[in-house]
């Protein structure tokens, strides 16, 4: 834990500012800038294990000296100097231990958790580091002292590099937040995979979902696309060069910015698991991207049958299809892929898998089998109590493990939108419905997005904060900050930024709140419609029925222009990729909330006593309705294809029901 540092209260730093702010003052010298008070803490993402005040801002211009040792790569390194210039530094110099000092308003220090200079300046502020960070952890204080400084120390480069994105958020323009962290991920596997059926991300989105996963300190991507012929049908054939230059790219990407590129192969359409050639094979196309720099693989066996073999030969091994039988072949080509390829090479991960029987509680003869044969080491994903559960418990989780009879990685079917009850569906609503202490029972957790792949940063956020820190999660809060990092925030995933656009954000949040509805597989919700806009639509309701008519239509009137107003806002201020994926939602939110309007035009002039006005208003609103309800989704980017929704079950029943109020 930290040592204590005493804290300054927010009235004590405003009286300063006040005695700051009335002498007068002059430059600031030469040694550094003034302090700039403030009180509180900014709001970090993921939320920090600790995280305290210990004095004023810091302010940022003029030079930057920043002091690195080998703990801070180089992204680590690139990412700080772009901090600090987004910050206001005319100019950032770096520099190693033992290199001349410059003459610096504002010295960065990051390194070796041990190094002197490093346990110096957390010691200045009044920190005091435990023996072991943790994997992945870091510390970090900024001191607005005689001589301004921010010490980030780590054990590890990834650390390193975490401190620094924490560095980012607690950055505004011309100041760095006087305070003092300590963190480190509570989840050691925290990412996406590309799971999903339908269209495939483009290279250019995964390029920008791997410098994403480096802000919302997500280690982890499997690339895993249904339909990428060479994954999973065409899995024997090498790829072809410039598919796989862009594999190399990739790899690229995600090594830039701390994310562990895993490579996943699946076999289970028609591999002849007693047929040594089609394991060489297997092996074969795994050493040809582990060339390419990969070190992490996974061989998925979900969505295939147990009630057929491949070959002849499987029956002669293994005996007529069952449970029991596909349980043997799967962990014999899982135990040898293990052993044969994975123990062969020291810099290799051990292999991860997805079973054919992935979710659920229950035991079978084929998870028997698994849990029986397989490899201890081979990290199995679980899908949870259901393909796509209503919630996830910490019971659900030792439950499985025993099962299993490993600890297990969450495959998390949330946000993703290819199955038959998500039709017309965008998933913006929060991460919710996990329990806080999954992290004590899960290896990780990474979430199957949808095929828009901006949009799926909304969820992807929220579960980068929860496997990070899961007993201080608020999926509220997590949902609030996805809304500003879309709305400006963004930083390595998009153009950069220290502060969120407001309008956008609240535009955001809108728009979030109307594509809320999560369903479960037979398309009932286990996250509720709009639940903003329903309370608001209960509190015309209840007002209108006790005659506080006017009060009533000037509320659901302000909120309807917001949800109107809400896709132009968003268009010119969110990212263009997010646009693009969302547009077919935002074009029907665009007439869902003209038919809002229009309905609380009739009624305001039903109110007044004008019937014939109410009625043409009350059509019109029914015409837009109408509209709205003939926008469907883009097969060129999502499945399965149907109309779009937007708070349906709230606000359709709303407009239909207006006319009889």
């Amino acid at each position: 834990m930290f040592g204590r540092f005493p804290r300054r209260t927010a009235a004590l730093v405003l009286v300063l500012g006040a005695v700051a702010s009335g002498c007068g003052g002059g430059p600031p010298e030469p040694s550094g800038p003034e302090s700039l008070p403030a009180s509180g803490t900014p709001q970090v993402t993921p939320q920090p294990r600790e995280i305290e005040r210990v004095g004023d801002d810091l302010g940022v211009t003029g030079k930057v000296e920043v002091v690195v040792d080998p703990v801070a790569d180089g992204p680590t390194r690139e990412l700080a100097e772009q901090v600090l210039r987004m910050a206001g530094a005319d100019e950032v110099v770096v520099r190693e231990p033992g290199e001349r000092a410059e003459d610096a308003s504002l010295r960065v220090r990051i390194g070796d958790s041990e190094s002197p200079s490093v346990v110096r300046g957390l010691q200045a502020a009044g920190r005091e580091l435990p023996e072991q960070l943790g994997p992945e952890g870091y510390a970090l204080a900024a001191t607005a002292d005689a001589d301004p400084q921010v010490v980030i120390g780590a054990q590890e480069s990834a650390g390193a590099y975490y401190g620094v994105q924490t560095l980012r958020q607690l950055t505004s323009p011309g100041r760095i937040a006087g305070v003092a962290v300590q963190d480190s991920p509570k989840m050691p596997v925290r990412g996406a995979i590309e799971g999903f059926y339908g269209p495939p991300w483009s290279h250019q989105d995964r390029l920008d979902q791997l410098a994403f996963y480096g802000d919302a300190k997500l280690n982890s991507y499997v690339y895993a696309p249904k339909d990428d012929p060479y994954h999973r049908e065409r899995w024997r054939e090498p790829y072809p060069e410039p598919e796989f230059d862009q594999v190399r790219d990739l790899i690229a990407q995600a090594g830039r910015h701390h994310v562990k590129f895993t490579f996943a192969l699946s076999p289970g359409t028609s591999i002849c698991y007693s047929d040594d050639a089609d394991v060489r094979a297997l092996l074969d196309k795994l050493e040809a991207v582990r060339a390419a720099g990969v070190h992490d693989f996974s061989i998925p066996l979900d969505d295939i049958s147990y009630t057929s073999w491949n070959c002849a030969g499987d029956e002669r091994a293994y005996g007529p299809p069952s449970q029991e039988a596909a349980g043997r072949a799967q962990a014999d080509l899982l135990n040898r892929v293990q052993r044969e390829f994975v123990d062969a090479h020291p810099d290799v991960s051990p292999l991860q898998t997805v079973s054919t029987e992935y979710s659920d509680l229950d035991d079978s003869p084929y998870k028997q089998r698994i849990r029986e044969q397989l490899d201890e080491r081979v990290l199995m994903m679980w899908t949870g109590d259901g393909v796509i559960p209503e919630r996830i418990t910490t019971d659900d989780a030792r439950a499985a493990e025993q099962v299993w009879g490993r600890r297990l990685l969450l495959w998390d079917n949330y946000p993703v939108n290819d199955f038959d009850g998500s039709e017309g569906r965008l998933m913006l609503g929060p991460y919710a419905e996990r329990e806080p202490g999954l992290g004590d029972e899960l290896a990780g957790d990474v979430v199957n997005p949808m095929n828009q792949a901006a949009a799926s940063k909304v969820v992807e956020l929220g579960a980068a904060d929860f496997a990070w820190n899961d007993e201080d999660f608020d999926p509220q809060r997590a949902w609030r900050a996805a809304a500003d990092y879309l709305a400006g925030q963004r930083f390595a995933g998009g153009d950069p930024g220290l502060r969120a656009n407001p309008d956008t954000a609240a535009a955001l949040l809108v728009f979030f709140d109307l594509e809320h509805m999560a369903p479960v597989a037979n398309g009932s919700a286990w996250l509720p419609p709009a639940p903003e806009l329903a309370g608001r639509l209960d509190e015309f309701r209840s007002a209108w029925e006790d005659g506080d008519r006017d009060q009533a239509l000037r509320d659901l009137d302000e909120y309807a222009q917001r949800i109107a107003t809400a896709p132009e806002r968003i268009r010119a201020g969110a990212p263009a990729d997010f646009v693009a994926g969302a547009e077919p939602w935002l074009r029907a939110t665009d007439l869902w909330g003209d038919s809002l309007l229009a309905t609380t035009a009739g009624l305001r002039a039903r109110a007044d006593g004008n019937a014939q006005r109410a009625d043409g208003q009350f059509a019109r609103a029914g015409q837009l309705a109408d509209r709205a309800g003939q926008v469907r989704t883009d097969p060129e980017a999502s499945r399965p294809q149907g109309p779009v929704r937007v708070a349906d079950g709230v606000l359709d029943v709303f407009i239909a029901q207006a006319p009889q109020m």
